[in-house]
């Protein structure tokens, strides 16, 4: 790979970007809600890149990320992903993450005991929001506690937890938002 690189392309969901450096792939933006939008984003993010053809590597990332988001199986595990300037633990909870099988999910607090760091539930979730390898590192596979399928993270664009698990088809009926979790205790409107 030569450079920095980025490259917009079309998914089931709207138009993605991804960037990339000479030790792989660095970033994956999916869509906003407007194209010019995510190229904004990316630009934002990685200023030195430019808008190239995508080496190998990241076109088998492409393929992948298009094919999940078609609602298939993909595989991530030829993709190389650029760790640098990653925090370690992050690179630790990346890794974990991305050995979730497609359609199943686990809490911050089953991440943290998978990684021998059972206290560190609010570590595994700062971990997950700062993910710069959106689908790559399925996040959206961990959930807190209570499975709310919140908004991923700012890589996320305008797509949440809960559409990108059920295009996987792993949102069951219980998995709530936050929003539905607290309006069964929100006090009732006064009638009249």
């Amino acid at each position: 790979m030569t450079g920095r690189g980025y490259t917009v392309f079309d998914t089931g969901i709207g138009r993605c970007g991804i960037a990339w450096g000479y030790n792989g792939v660095i970033g994956v933006q999916l869509p906003e809600a407007r194209e010019i939008e995510t190229r904004r984003r990316l630009f934002h993010l990685y200023p030195e890149a430019r808008e190239l053809r995508p080496p190998l590597n990241v076109e088998i990332a492409i393929e992948g990320i298009v094919a999940l988001l078609r609602g298939n199986p993909s595989d991530f595990s030829d993709v190389t992903l650029d760790m640098n300037g990653i925090p370690a633990f992050n690179a630790r909870v990346y890794d974990f993450t991305r050995t979730i099988p497609r359609g199943e999910t686990r809490t911050y607090g089953e991440v943290a005991a998978s990684l021998r760091a059972s206290g560190a539930a609010h570590a595994v979730a700062q971990a997950i929001s700062r993910n710069p390898f959106m689908i790559i590192v399925p996040c959206h596979r961990v959930l807190e506690a209570g499975s709310y399928t919140d908004k991923i993270s700012p890589n996320g664009g305008a797509i949440s937890k809960r559409r990108l698990l059920s295009i996987e088809g792993a949102g069951s009926p219980s998995s709530k938002t936050l929003f539905e979790v607290l309006l069964p205790v929100a006090p009732p409107r006064p009638q009249g």
